[in-house]
Parts: structure tokens; C-alpha cells; sequence
């Protein structure tokens, strides 16, 4: 993993906060998540994104996920 491409990623992520995404979270053994959320904040080496459960009566989650989560493809984002 370059440099470049981590910094890549991170600028990437730090102008997209704010903006509903469409979360994919590999979870192993062909367990796939699909959540929608929102970047709340993003920091040098993780950025936070908050989560509503599908089920109204559970509370929003606030999930981080690491730069390179994104790069070695554990988590994907697509803008809503």
C-alpha cells in the first residue's frame, strides 16, 4: 500500500463529510452488510459514520472504519 493512494483515500473521505453513504462491510465467510449512513467526522487514521437501524425502536450506531479499510475493499462506499 502506497502512500499516495492512502492520502488519496483520506482526502477523498474528509470532503465527502456530511453526504448519506451506502455502506457494503464484508463481515467474512461470504457475510455481506449493506447499511446506510452518514460521515459524521474524519480523523488522521479513521473516520466515524453514524447508522440507523432498520428497526426504528434500536438507536443509531456510530461505526469507524479505518482508511485502509477502504482500500483493501473490507468496507465499500457509494454517495447516495
Amino acid at each position: 500500500m502506497q502512500q499516495a493512494e492512502l492520502s488519496k483515500v483520506r482526502a477523498s473521505v474528509h470532503s465527502q463529510c456530511g453526504s448519506d453513504v451506502l455502506i457494503q462491510l464484508d463481515r467474512g465467510r461470504n457475510r455481506v452488510d449493506i447499511q446506510k449512513g452518514v460521515i459524521q467526522n474524519a480523523y488522521p487514521s479513521v473516520f466515524t459514520v453514524l447508522v440507523q437501524d432498520e428497526k426504528k425502536e434500536n438507536p443509531p450506531q456510530l461505526l469507524s472504519f479505518s482508511y485502509t479499510d477502504i482500500i483493501t475493499r473490507e468496507i465499500r462506499m457509494k454517495l447516495c
